[in-house]
């Protein structure tokens, strides 16, 4: 073999090398470091721009639950946040997550379905439906015996709703929803049976509540008890076993209290 060969050979080797060698002085940083993508953490601030905005209750609270944050929930903080138009879903939701990181817990929160007082029904799509109230009338209706005053006699009122029957009617099972007003429970509802008469419906009542007497009124009140599944979000079943008829579920202070109120009203199919 020639010297030319060899030398051609050689150069042909060579050349991968110093290729290498070339780039590295092109790049004298070596490759790019790849970018840490982690998530920065929400603050006070990040919830205010949020809110202005316009983003809506459900989108800012699912960000607080999921995103790490560390939230200034003092008076002065909270007062901040209420005068720039937070609500008080959002802020209590910044307060359950500076709770979570303190106990070192983190169970899920639970975000209400719904962000409006009322009571709610799930249709068969599983889409919770709200009832429309009607208007309660206040009449009175002579006087009851009841146990609960150790029988001292009490006027008899009654609640009377016009019309003999509920636009809505429902089949057994029904669940329920109620969204109640800030520092009212499920407890304080009523869910009574009205008595049917040719142009209205009516349930019993007094002053303080639904009566409990020996004279058959109690049958105007349906006992429930209602779970609680999130902030001021209480859930609640009707059974199979449940009777047909007309039905209302009265929020506190209808009941015996002044000479109007509202009761949202539903019919169980018989």
């Amino acid at each position: 073999m020639s010297l030319r060969t060899c030398l051609l050979w050689m150069l042909c080797l060579a050349s991968p090398a110093l290729l290498r060698a070339q780039d590295a002085i092109d790049s004298p940083s070596g490759p790019l470091p790849v970018p840490n993508s982690v998530s920065a953490k929400m603050t006070n601030d990040s919830v205010l721009r949020m809110a202005k905005a316009g983003l809506n209750d459900d989108l800012i609270v699912q960000t607080i639950t999921r995103q790490p944050g560390q939230y200034n929930t003092d008076a002065d903080a909270l007062v901040q946040l209420k005068q720039a138009g937070v609500s008080d879903r959002v802020i209590q939701a910044m307060v359950d997550k500076g709770r979570v990181r303190l106990t070192g817990s983190e169970p899920p929160v639970v975000v209400s379905p719904v962000n409006e007082i009322g009571v709610y029904y799930k249709d068969r799509n599983g889409v919770w439906q709200p009832i429309d109230p009607e208007i309660v009338h206040e009449v009175s209706g002579g006087f009851i015996k009841s146990t609960v005053t150790q029988g001292i006699v009490k006027p008899d009122k009654n609640g009377r709703v016009k019309g003999r029957e509920s636009k809505l009617l429902l089949p057994r099972p029904i669940e329920f929803l109620i969204y109640t007003p800030d520092g009212v429970a499920a407890a304080e509802y009523t869910l009574v049976r009205f008595r049917l008469h040719s142009d209205s419906r009516e349930f019993r009542t007094w002053t303080g509540g639904v009566i409990h007497s020996a004279g058959g009124a109690k049958r105007d009140e349906v006992a429930f008890t209602a779970e609680k599944v999130a902030p001021r979000t209480y859930r609640f079943t009707v059974d199979r076993e449940t009777p047909g008829g007309e039905y209302g579920i009265l929020p506190p202070g209808t009941a015996g209290v002044g000479s109007l109120g509202k009761v949202y009203t539903f019919a169980i199919s018989e």
